[in-house]
């Protein structure tokens, strides 16, 4: 519980640091957020990944707001009670407001009750959260069907390119290549800034959420997991590495790493969701940034770097993504509804030593889906091939991240 004289110096405090808002790159997320519908507006996301700025860039195109943010460290005893005398201080200070902010809400036990209620009197809320299960878990409670949900990434290449004022090119492509696309890493250039948002990911929004005293263990699987991107893993191979008493600890750790954004997990593809669950997984980064300063290998590998960032990128496109393995084996399927729509590989550089072994895998990947396209994505190689009546394109990275990639 929290005094409402102190709640509302918090309310006034955060208020005045809306107003010294710096000018930002405008998300490409922006102008797909719709306020004026009567569901809840959820932006979830990595910590630091700009879900802060982009909902007070919302705000100051917004007339009529109330605003709140729950990582505030004075607003640690927050609890549900709390939501009355908040909304008082939001009517004493700014009157009968439309439209309700709020970030990093999940901090907040129960709060969907509250949310729920305000868009019962026809008010409009925007929320921010870096944990997907728990806000899972709480919207689909109070909140079934009154909610529409909004991923935020770290920056795009095309947001990359207007934050450092350069033009699409190569040499700015290597440049995000490596350094990903954190803002705060990417005005500061500190490794530090991502090794203590590495730090802060694993104990605040995982071992003290969860509970979980082996943080010296859990921190060990991150990096390793950090390290081998692209890589096949079983959850039995995790128990083992790491010493762990079974496999469901090797899941529940893996589901806190996606839950908290900074890892995924790709499967295999079957028509069977049991061999799904029980073949091998491989494991993709949220940023290369970020696995570049936390890994002393990562960076050695400039082909699993390409398919690391491809896969972010489809990932913000598609929700069903598979690696496809059969006598060869394609990078990434993407499943649209029930089909497999797209068939993708991914290679640093096209020769003549690996050419057969990578267009072998993808037109498989074709003729299992009967998919009439593929394509190869490379580091800087442009190329079309005629094969078995199906058309492969060879493009390089960097120019298919400027096409419809959000």
């Amino acid at each position: 519980m929290i005094l409402k004289d102190t709640l509302k110096a918090i309310v006034k405090s955060q208020a005045e640091s809306i107003l010294l808002l710096d000018k930002t790159v405008e998300r490409g997320k922006f102008g797909q957020i719709d306020l004026d519908v009567s569901h809840a507006s959820v932006i979830s996301g990595v910590r630091r990944c700009g879900k802060s700025t982009l909902l007070r860039q919302i705000m100051k195109k917004t007339k009529g707001f109330s605003y709140f943010n729950f990582e505030d460290p004075r607003a640690v005893n927050f609890e549900l009670e709390d939501f009355q005398k908040l909304d008082s201080i939001f009517t004493e200070e700014y009157g009968i407001q439309k439209y309700y902010f709020f970030d990093e809400i999940q901090n907040v036990q129960r709060w969907e009750l509250f949310v729920r209620s305000v868009l019962d009197n026809d008010k409009r809320v925007i929320i921010t959260g870096s944990n997907a299960s728990l806000l899972s878990r709480e919207l689909g409670t109070r909140l079934t069907g009154r909610y529409i949900r909004y991923e935020l990434f770290p920056f795009s290449f095309r947001e990359f390119l207007t934050f450092a004022d350069k033009e699409p090119s190569m040499g700015a492509f290597q440049e995000y290549f490596i350094k990903g696309g954190f803002p705060e890493y990417l005005k500061a250039g500190k490794a530090e800034i991502l090794q203590e948002l590495l730090n802060d990911i694993i104990s605040r929004d995982i071992a003290i959420r969860h509970k979980i005293r082996s943080v010296k263990t859990l921190r060990e699987m991150s990096l390793y997991m950090l390290t081998n991107v692209g890589k096949e893993f079983s959850y039995n191979s995790l128990k083992k590495t790491f010493g762990l008493g079974s496999a469901n600890s090797a899941i529940s750790f893996v589901s806190y790493f996606e839950d908290s954004y900074l890892l995924f997990t790709v499967p295999k593809f079957d028509y069977s969701l049991r061999k799904q669950i029980v073949n091998p997984k491989k494991v993709y980064s949220i940023d290369n940034g970020m696995s570049n300063v936390n890994s002393a290998s990562f960076s050695e590998d400039k082909g699993k770097m390409l398919e690391n960032m491809v896969f972010i990128n489809l990932r913000k496109l598609f929700k069903d993504i598979f690696y496809f393995q059969g006598k060869n084996e394609c990078d990434f399927v993407a499943k649209e509804g029930t089909k497999i729509t797209k068939a993708i590989q991914v290679c640093y550089s096209l020769d003549e030593d690996n050419k057969d072994r990578e267009i072998k895998g993808l037109m498989e990947a074709l003729n299992k889906f009967n998919l009439k396209e593929g394509l190869i994505l490379t580091y800087n190689q442009d190329d079309e091939i005629r094969a078995e009546s199906k058309r492969v394109i060879v493009k390089p990275v960097w120019r298919w991240l400027l096409g419809k990639i959000p």
